[in-house]
């Protein structure tokens, strides 16, 4: 996609961020978009942050923009706690990357559900024997431990993941879900997939 902020990539006339809002927004509190440009573009689908660890830099991956949506989850919690306009803390945050815009409409239970079952901090999706190690569900609990992993120079989102026990998610029944579009090829494939059905 060369250069293009994928997420603002049209997709059957709308950005792809769209599809993905679209998709999860029903299965979530509160959407948070991690982004380093076009800010003022991604606002409409949520609350958008930049990667906000001065030290790890910017571009630096997904698991730099995963931790500023977690601090941002955790501060918003903290504060409606104390302010005693909410019933809940956020127990769970559902992380999804821009590009795949064909998600399970039951991701978060799913994800949520498999962490809870195995007892674990972490559940991330797998289909067709495939990893989606972008497509969690993890515990705010863990910034801190992300933190650390970060400024320690490491970057690599599954091996994160297996450190603080996350665990698969089966979404076998639905392979096609977690299709990412990274190229033209496959935002070709994409506009005339017949997963846009709602």
């Amino acid at each position: 996609m060369g250069h293009q902020d994928k997420g603002l990539v049209l997709l059957h006339g709308a950005p792809m961020v769209a599809h993905v809002a679209r998709r999860l927004a029903p299965q979530v509190g509160r959407l948070i978009i991690s982004a380093n440009r076009h800010a003022e573009r991604y606002a409409q689908y949520g609350t958008v942050v930049a990667d906000g660890e001065p030290a790890l830099g910017e571009f630096q991956g997904p698991l730099v923009g995963l931790a500023a949506g977690l601090a941002t989850a955790s501060a918003a919690a903290s504060a409606s706690a104390s302010t005693a306009t909410s019933t809940a803390d956020v127990d769970w945050v559902v992380a999804v990357p821009c590009d795949t815009p064909f998600l399970p409409h039951d991701l978060a239970t799913r994800l949520i559900a498999a962490a809870d079952s195995a007892q674990a901090p972490l559940a991330y999706a797998m289909a067709g024997g495939q990893r989606h190690a972008a497509c969690m569900a993890l515990r705010p609990s863990l910034l801190p431990d992300l933190r650390a992993y970060l400024l320690a120079g490491e970057r690599k989102v599954g091996l994160w993941q297996a450190r603080v026990g996350g665990v698969a998610a089966s979404f076998d029944d639905a392979p096609d879900a977690f299709m990412n579009v990274n190229t033209p090829e496959e935002l070709a494939v994409a506009e005339r997939c017949a997963g846009f059905a709602s």
